[in-house]
């Protein structure tokens, strides 16, 4: 019975979180400054803010270590904001290392151009 609760309560968390989470891609010239903002979704979000313990539930509940969003798997959101630790549960549990983008960078590229040295260091042991 707890269990059940549990697992509705992270279930209800995370639609409320989901809806919260995504932002529209504009972009608007303004005083020649221009601004981008880009939808992604909560899996990501959690990568990027380097929160290893919703990565890992989000993951139990079924969200795709490989799926695409925005263009960047999981991976590379992971190497790009040096998140060594979840890029460990990413590849132990089936992320495409040489995975690519739509214009040829893959997870280590990413690391590299954001000069994230410690995931640079895992991901080329791993390639």
């Amino acid at each position: 019975m707890r269990k059940t609760m549990l697992a509705t309560l992270v279930v209800a968390c995370l639609a409320t979180v989901s809806s919260f989470a995504s932002e529209t891609r504009m972009i608007t010239n303004s005083h020649d400054s221009e601004f981008t903002t880009f939808k992604t979704n909560p899996f990501c979000m959690a990568i990027v803010k380097g929160d290893l313990d919703a990565v890992k539930k989000m993951i139990e509940f079924g969200s795709d270590v490989n799926e695409k969003w925005d263009g960047m798997t999981p991976l590379m959101y992971a190497a790009r904001y040096n998140r060594v630790d979840i890029i460990k549960v990413l590849v132990k549990q089936g992320a495409k290392v040489k995975a690519k983008d739509s214009k040829g960078n893959n997870a280590l590229k990413f690391a590299k151009l954001s000069n994230a040295k410690e995931a640079m260091a895992l991901l080329e042991e791993l390639s």
